[in-house]
């Protein structure tokens, strides 16, 4: 088996040796899905070891310019990441689409096809069995007739975002603009609306940035179990849909939609792809689907068509692939089953069209987990690293609740504030999800927390935007020898509930060049705080000439010992979260 999979390998190798185009011209429509073969049942046969398996170029056309789709390339050109992310320091996502429809959490789409998933028991009661109603049915009736994208830029720009990343596909590979290379969109199916263009205006009537998120490499595996059945019951071993084919959507009313574009094609013949055999975030065996190699250039080429359909026609500020490696297409963990550039020939096309279209690049890629490298933002979910990361640029993520929407979310302005607080200390940014329900609506509680929110930037946001890390990252109580900090996970009832006291403090420097300290919990109004970090033994600061406390106009009572710089909390505290002391020196 070994050998024919290499001699394939070869082949491939052959395939892709074409020169580079060098048109501005994207293809008018794709090629069809190559002949997919089955080559044994569940688990039948093995994988390619990635490292046996070349990086292989996609042959697509890069608009010209100096960027080329290889990370040499992309490294030596790129200017850097551009000042406004700095400045802006906190955005908001818009992580919304059909699978809110589920009101079942993350993931609806890929559960409700685990008949012991509370996410299947949902969709039993609001939709059917997915032998007769899957995933597919739910797009064809998700309209969120109270989605309003300039009225919730409009709340976000007041809540404090000065920029939104508004996701475009996510792992249920549904396009949420008019998209050139997916049929499966939110412009034919479902609310006949273009999202991401109505996105792209209410940021620019607000004057937010921009970005675009896109979750649609983890499809070809993700959706596996929309090929499996019910082991047990009345409808014990009839397909749920992922097996149907366009000739079976005749006379229905999804005729002319080929349902592998949406659900690809059954890949649990390979040893860990079964549905049944992992329910993580990627196979538990990394490789090459080796005997799919003509669907895996076509996945992978379309997978890049789709981005720079957007790149070329909704001019985003920046760019997000997710995943659990260093990129999309790596042949391991959630880039399991290819290894190519398509990630570097849509990274090089869209700097090169900025080059075009705005003079400069002043836009970037954020690509989850990925090693420090210059063109790029890392990103990653919930916690927080110990220390200070300066080494690069990097966001840190979460959702209020989860990633999709589900009843009985908690909305704490504190946990908000807390989780901004932690990130720019420790010179990150932040992007937070913001929960909405199907119908494209938020909560009121939500709404209340996100004003709340607003109304703490605004007293304090000289402390925020445009700040970076200074000398040490905080002091206070310390767990296993670090600092505690805030807990990972979607903001929650165990955030809300986390409690801190206010010798937990973190620090920034603002671009002034003032200092600012964070009591991360309220004192008692005439409490003495101390803060060692600023005493004169601790030797970062050797003086103080002087000391405020962001929105109040009083006096302070304070001095600087050899222990820490004294403070006396006034009678009449500014905010109900965390007070913020300005010392210059």
């Amino acid at each position: 088996m070994t050998r024919l999979l290499l001699g394939k390998l070869a082949m491939s190798v052959c395939l892709f040796a074409t020169a580079q185009v060098k048109e501005d011209v994207l293809p008018e429509k794709l090629p069809p899905i190559p002949e997919v073969k089955t080559y044994g049942g569940v688990g039948a046969v093995g994988m390619i070891p990635s490292e046996l398996f070349g990086e292989q170029p996609v042959d697509l056309p890069v608009t010209d310019g100096p960027f080329q789709p290889n990370w040499e390339s992309i490294e030596g050109n790129y200017p850097g990441t551009p000042a406004w992310l700095r400045e802006a320091k906190i955005g908001f996502w818009v992580h919304f689409g059909p699978q809110a429809a589920g009101e079942s959490g993350d993931w609806y789409a890929r559960n409700l096809y685990k008949e012991d998933h509370h996410a299947y028991r949902n969709h039993l009661r609001r939709f059917g069995h997915p032998s007769e109603v899957g995933y597919k049915d739910v797009l064809r009736t998700w309209n969120p007739t109270e989605l309003h994208p300039d009225r919730l830029a409009a709340l976000y720009r007041k809540a404090g975002a000065r920029f939104l990343m508004v996701q475009g596909v996510h792992h249920d590979n549904y396009d949420l603009w008019n998209s050139r290379y997916q049929p499966w969109n939110s412009v034919n199916i479902g609310p006949k609306r273009d999202l991401l263009r109505e996105w792209q205006q209410a940021c620019r009537k607000e004057g937010l940035r921009f970005g675009v998120t896109f979750h649609h490499e983890y499809t070809w595996w993700w959706w596996q179990t929309a090929f499996g059945s019910d082991t047990k019951g009345g409808k014990a071993g009839v397909p749920y849909d992922g097996h149907l084919t366009l000739a079976d959507g005749k006379g229905k009313w999804w005729e002319g939609y080929d349902p592998r574009m949406l659900y690809g094609v059954d890949l649990r013949q390979y040893e860990t792809v079964d549905a049944s055999a992992h329910t993580g975030w990627s196979p538990p065996k990394a490789g090459i689907f080796g005997y799919h190699l003509a669907y895996a250039r076509w996945y992978a080429t379309q997978w890049a068509l789709r981005m720079m359909d957007v790149t070329a026609h909704y001019d985003p500020d920046f760019i997000y692939t997710d995943g659990t490696v260093q990129g999309p297409f790596t042949g391991d963990g959630t880039g399991t089953g290819y290894k190519c550039n398509a990630l570097q020939t849509v990274m090089a096309d869209y700097y090169n069209r900025q080059l075009k279209t705005r003079g400069k690049v002043d836009g970037f890629s954020i690509i989850k987990f990925r090693h420090t490298t210059n063109g790029t933002v890392n990103t990653a979910e919930f916690d927080f690293p110990d220390t200070i990361n300066a080494r690069q640029p990097w966001i840190r993520e979460a959702p209020v609740g989860d990633w999709f929407y589900a009843p009985g979310f908690t909305y704490d302005s504190g946990s908000m504030i807390r989780f901004i607080i932690e990130a720019i200390a420790r010179d990150g940014n932040v992007a937070l999800n913001i929960p909405m329900r199907p119908d494209g609506s938020i909560e009121e509680a939500c709404i209340r927390m996100l004003e709340e929110v607003g109304q703490w930037l605004e007293t304090n946001g000289s402390a925020v935007y445009g700040s970076r890390a200074w000398k040490t990252l905080g002091e206070g109580e310390l767990v296993n020898g670090k600092l505690k900090k805030l807990p990972g996970g979607g903001l929650g009832r165990h955030h809300a509930d986390f409690r801190f006291t206010p010798h937990d403090i973190r620090f920034t420097q603002g671009k002034d060049g003032a200092l600012y300290a964070f009591l991360m919990q309220l004192p008692q109004p005439g409490e003495k705080v101390l803060i060692k970090s600023m005493g004169k033994r601790a030797g970062y600061l050797s003086g103080v000439g002087k000391v405020s406390l962001l929105g109040y106009k009083g006096r302070l009572r304070w001095k600087q010992t050899d222990e820490g710089l004294e403070i006396i909390a006034p009678s009449t505290l500014s905010c109900k979260t965390s007070l913020v002391f300005r010392v210059v020196q």
